[in-house]
């Protein structure tokens, strides 16, 4: 599939069919993060796809009211961990004048939010629907606990994948019938920002 088709059928789903994924699309679609962006060639990115239905009620439970996060066939928590890029940056080959460098914004969530946009990429490569949702700070504790990540992994979105189902019900209430995409040249600034 070219590029372009690809991100004409990029939308957020919010409703699946129950059908499976095959084991060997998961494969494909998540082996994606090696290929990502990565400061440093730090690495700090780590995925755990979830598949098994009881586990996958559980998380919609511990979100509350959104029961779609059960219904899509397999889920990938995007995850990282910061120490990872600590480590490579006290490498004699990126100090800076003896000490680690100053991050001017966390490149380690930079680089989660890529590997997740690959993923969404690569699941539409393979015929499937994808959407992405945040783990609200209230939920975070039971929800690394009920899937035993560990503490020093955050978690920075999740994703869920499978074959799309009618969600026109659910289009009513989302941002794109109330929200116009912003024309390019408001995003796009050239050679200075003025």
């Amino acid at each position: 599939m070219e590029l372009t088709e690809i991100l004409a059928r990029r939308r957020m789903v919010r409703a699946y069919r129950p059908d499976p994924v095959p084991h060997d699309a998961i494969e494909r679609i998540v082996s994606t993060v090696r290929r990502a962006p990565s400061a440093g060639f730090s690495q700090g990115q780590r995925l755990l796809v979830v598949t098994e239905q009881p586990t996958r009620d559980a998380i919609g439970d511990i979100l509350g009211d959104r029961q779609w996060v059960g219904e899509a066939p397999v889920l990938v928590v995007v995850g990282v961990r910061e120490d990872d890029y600590h480590e490579r940056y006290t490498k004699p080959d990126k100090l800076v004048e003896g000490r680690e460098i100053e991050w001017p914004v966390p490149y380690w969530h930079f680089d989660a939010g890529a590997a997740a946009m690959l993923i969404l990429l690569a699941a539409i490569d393979e015929g499937y629907a994808a959407g992405l949702f945040g783990v609200f700070a209230e939920a975070m504790e039971p929800f690394k606990e009920l899937l035993h990540i560990p503490s020093d992994v955050a978690v920075t979105c999740c994703i869920t994948i499978g074959k799309a189902a009618d969600d026109s019900s659910w289009d009513a209430l989302t941002s794109r019938l109330t929200q116009a995409r912003r024309p390019v040249d408001d995003l796009v600034h050239w050679e200075r920002w003025d």
